[in-house]
Formats: C-alpha cells, sequence, structure tokens
C-alpha cells in the first residue's frame, strides 16, 4: 500500500531521514543542482518533470529532467541553486521552508556532482504553469503509484567499445521515459517516500566515477 507521502507524519519522517545529509551537504561545492518537485496533481501524489528544449546544446537536449542546472558563484548553497533554477525555467517560485532536505548526491560521466533537493510543493496543475521555452519544451507530472508499479520499471545496461560497463534504472509508460540521472534521483527518491514498497533491483545505481 502506497503511504501517505503529503501529510504530515510523512513529510516529518522525511525531514528526519535526510537532515544529516542536508547538513553535511547544502554547503559543499558541487557543479549543479536539482530540484527533486513532490505535488499533488488533482489530490494524488506525483513527482514533476521537464523536458528540456530540443535547441539547448549539448547531449541533453531532449532529455527528462528535474529543473535544476549549473551553481552560479552567487548561489549560497546547493538548495538556492535548485530555487533559482526552477523558478528560471518554470515561473515555479517554492520557499525555501517547503524544502525537506537534500538527496544523495550522483555524478555525470565528467564526474561532475549534481545535488538532488526535495521539496514538498503542494497541489499543482502542471499545465498552468510557464516554461522557459529557451530551457524547457514540455512539463508533466508522474503519480507515485504509477512510478512505484512493477511493470512501469526497468533497467538500462551500458557498454563501451562492446563491455558491459554498468546498469542503471528507467521508468517507462509515461509521457516520456525516465532514464539517466533523472531515473537515479527518481529512485532514491521513491526509495525514501515509499520504504517497503518500493524494491529496486539495484544496490547502489550511480555512473561510474572513473
Amino acid at each position: 500500500m502506497l503511504p501517505d507521502c503529503l501529510s504530515a507524519e510523512g513529510e516529518q519522517r522525511c525531514r528526519r531521514l535526510l537532515a544529516g545529509a542536508t547538513a553535511r551537504l547544502r554547503a559543499r561545492p558541487a557543479a549543479a543542482a536539482v530540484l527533486v518537485p513532490l505535488c499533488s496533481v488533482r489530490g494524488v501524489p506525483a513527482l514533476l518533470y521537464t523536458l528540456r528544449s530540443s535547441r539547448l546544446a549539448g547531449r541533453h537536449k531532449g532529455d527528462v529532467s528535474f529543473p535544476g542546472g549549473k551553481c552560479d558563484p552567487a548561489d549560497r548553497d546547493v538548495v538556492h541553486t535548485a530555487l533559482r533554477e526552477t523558478q528560471e525555467e518554470l515561473g515555479l517560485a517554492v520557499p525555501e521552508e517547503q524544502v525537506w532536505g537534500v538527496l544523495r548526491p550522483v555524478h555525470d560521466r565528467e564526474k561532475a556532482t549534481v545535488v538532488p533537493v526535495l521539496a514538498g510543493v503542494g497541489p499543482l496543475d502542471p499545465q498552468s504553469l510557464r516554461p522557459n521555452p529557451e530551457e524547457v519544451d514540455e512539463v508533466f507530472a508522474l503519480p507515485l503509484a504509477h512510478l512505484l508499479q512493477e511493470q512501469n520499471q526497468g533497467y538500462t545496461h551500458f557498454c563501451r567499445g562492446g563491455h558491459f560497463q554498468y546498469t542503471l534504472p528507467v521508468f517507462l509508460h509515461g509521457p516520456h521515459r525516465v532514464w539517466g540521472l533523472t531515473a537515479v534521483i527518481t529512485e532514491f527518491t521513491l526509495k525514501l517516500l515509499a520504504p517497503g514498497v518500493y524494491q529496486p533491483r539495484l544496490a547502489s545505481p550511480e555512473l561510474p566515477r572513473g
């Protein structure tokens, strides 16, 4: 049974579990930060995703992602980075008191550290948002119940030069496939929100650092 992730008790449990990592990591230097927006869409708990603009430079254009981006020298910490980028990309202002905490950092292929920041953003209609068209092509939400169904979960095996390197989770059958670092962060989030319900088959999904 899906726990009530949006209840006051559920929020306090998550805040307690994240408190240590948040105190340790929020002021630590990082290359980028993303916001993991936990919202309610017509009363249903969901995570909010973006589809990156196909006009962006780099290999991540057109990918599903969480709102976020590179840390700016003027940012106080990674939480500030995630909130600033979310407002710039989606026009969504999230007060700092709605931040639940910092999840485990992930590392991209260039070994850059990306810090996920979990926040409860409350009731939301994704269609009411006005994303920056230079950065975002689409905004959509995936219900936690959908993400937790085993038939919507898979894994992608990555090879290089004909040799197996690593395996990452992927979430299927939504408007867009969720894969890469966004899927890893989604997996971390589900493990926190629905312990005992979400049973990942990978012990520790992460891109290699070397």
